[in-house]
């Protein structure tokens, strides 16, 4: 399985983190569940991390069949909707910047 990530690094306008979540699952979600050959999407809220780590307040993870299917994706309209609609969103909350990772995963049951 090939995993996308979306990382969010930087922070959320203060006293907004409620507002930024409600955003992203309201506005943003449908747009990222509308990739073509998407098998999943996870968006990962970010509690609290190790001192002097990064800030990441948000993580999204888009889970494809393979590499093909990422390209098409990212290819697609629906890709080019959720891009604007990514945009249009963070200047109301969030500063930094977005950073995207591909990765094949490997899963060990216990």
């Amino acid at each position: 399985m090939i995993t996308r990530y979306a990382l969010f690094e930087g922070t959320v306008t203060e006293g907004q983190e409620a507002a930024f979540r409600a955003a992203v699952l309201e506005e943003l979600l449908p747009k990222w569940k509308a990739f073509p050959g998407a098998l999943a999407v996870r968006v990962t809220f970010g509690d609290a991390r190790d001192p002097g780590a990064p800030e990441f307040p948000l993580i999204l993870a888009v889970d494809y069949p393979d590499i093909a299917a990422v390209e098409a994706a990212l290819a697609s309209p629906a890709r080019t909707e959720g891009k604007a609609a990514t945009e249009a969103l963070l200047p109301r909350f969030f500063e930094g910047r977005i950073h995207h990772h591909v990765t094949t995963a490997h899963a060990f049951p216990l």
